[in-house]
């Protein structure tokens, strides 16, 4: 799909960093969204299933907090990926009133087929830069969303 034209926006508004890091973040989710589509997956699930594998097994409660999702969404996220067979809900082995969310064999193949097209979005949304201005890039990024780190 094309990438549509930026809106209009006056001279001095096109040249501040605020305003073309939120065109090139509207770019990036949209190539993203587009490729895990793909897949059937939407981006808050595939980041949900993205933590379930690096946390898991991982309780509702804590996982929505981590990912900073509402509890009531979170439930509905995990619901959409037990359904689809991506995740398992067993008890909490240290309270038994909860459930424990996990990673299931065909979530952890999905999760490597969506991570792949990921992937391959954000290479084409820094497709006219080199390795090196893409390192600088995420380099610079990492100091501004997270400064004196």
């Amino acid at each position: 799909m094309a990438d549509s034209p930026a809106p209009y926006a006056p001279s001095r508004i096109r040249t501040l960093p605020s305003w073309l890091l939120g065109r090139a973040a509207a770019r990036g989710h949209r190539l993203v969204a587009e490729a895990l589509a793909a897949e059937g997956m939407r981006m808050t699930h595939h980041a949900v299933l993205a933590a379930v594998a690096e946390l898991g097994p991982v309780s509702q409660a804590e996982l929505g907090r981590t990912v900073g999702i509402d509890p009531k969404d979170i439930v509905a996220i995990v619901n959409d990926l037990q359904k689809d067979g991506l995740v398992t809900r067993t008890p909490d082995p240290e309270d038994r009133r909860k459930n424990a969310i996990g990673i299931s064999p065909e979530g952890e193949r999905r999760l490597r087929r969506t991570q792949r097209l990921g992937d391959e979005a954000n290479a084409e949304l820094t497709a006219a830069l080199s390795d090196e201005e893409r390192a600088q890039l995420v380099a610079l990024l990492t100091r501004i969303v997270t400064p004196g780190e």
